[in-house]
């Protein structure tokens, strides 16, 4: 029965945010957004672990690495409260308003912060606890929840670039952060077209022209020639005899 009422608060505490999200100022360099919290709520990360109600900044850090880290300060922004490690979680369905999840704990406990998703984004930022504190989580909500063993009370920003992230069962055993986020999908590989081979010129051979075979002597030609100067000679003789 306490559980029930539990998953009822939770419930609540994910409607409020839906509800004061679109009054929130955000920012799409870093995400700022200004979440309102009606009531406490359990936080992940470096420094302070409870947040009372009130209003709050999330912003993300500046990070190179593949992880998000998540930072929260006080409205003004003066002060910092907490700094969480978290891991982009892939939604199919993109939201225009923002989005913050719990984790749906036992009545008279604070609901545990899990998730957060930017509005217009389909990746969101999923929240990592430290692993003694997400056993604990993953029995009360009957859930896989994400975990690293390294202590974060001292850790540096730029440690949690490099700490191990897994996650925790119910039953207390550790499985892949598959098991939890969502991992966006894999675009179908690119089959390169192999273009088509360039027309190769082929030089044509020269062609030999046969030259044609000789059929005949120019003796021939010559005799005939010789005829026709002797007929001509004897015609002038003539002509030469009649004008005497």
């Amino acid at each position: 029965m306490k559980l029930l009422k539990g998953i009822g608060t939770g419930l609540c505490f994910t409607l409020l945010c839906l509800v004061v999200a679109p009054k929130a100022k955000a920012d799409a360099w870093d995400r700022k957004t200004v979440i309102t919290f009606s009531g406490p709520v359990e936080v992940p990360g470096v420094g302070l672990h409870l947040l009372p109600a009130g209003t709050y900044v999330f912003k993300i850090f500046d990070s190179p690495s593949d992880r998000h880290v998540v930072q929260i300060f006080n409205q003004d922004e003066t002060t910092l409260y907490t700094t969480i490690l978290a891991i982009p979680n892939y939604r199919l369905k993109i939201n225009d308003k923002e989005v913050i999840t719990f984790s749906e704990r036992p009545e008279g406990e604070p609901p545990a912060l899990k998730a957060w998703f930017y509005p217009g984004h389909q990746y969101g930022e999923h929240f990592v606890y430290e692993k003694t504190r997400a056993l604990e989580l993953a029995k009360e909500t009957n859930e896989t929840v994400l975990s690293t063993p390294v202590p974060l009370a001292n850790a540096k920003v730029e440690d949690l670039s490099t700490v191990p992230v897994e996650a925790v069962t119910p039953q207390g055993e550790t499985v892949e952060t598959a098991k939890v986020v969502e991992a966006p999908p894999q675009p179908a590989p690119v089959v390169a077209e192999t273009p088509a081979p360039a027309p190769v010129a082929v030089a044509a051979a020269p062609v030999e022209v046969a030259s044609l075979p000789k059929t005949a002597s120019n003796l021939p030609l010559i005799g005939l020639l010789g005829l026709l100067a002797l007929g001509g000679g004897l015609l002038l003789t003539g002509l030469l005899k009649r004008i005497v």
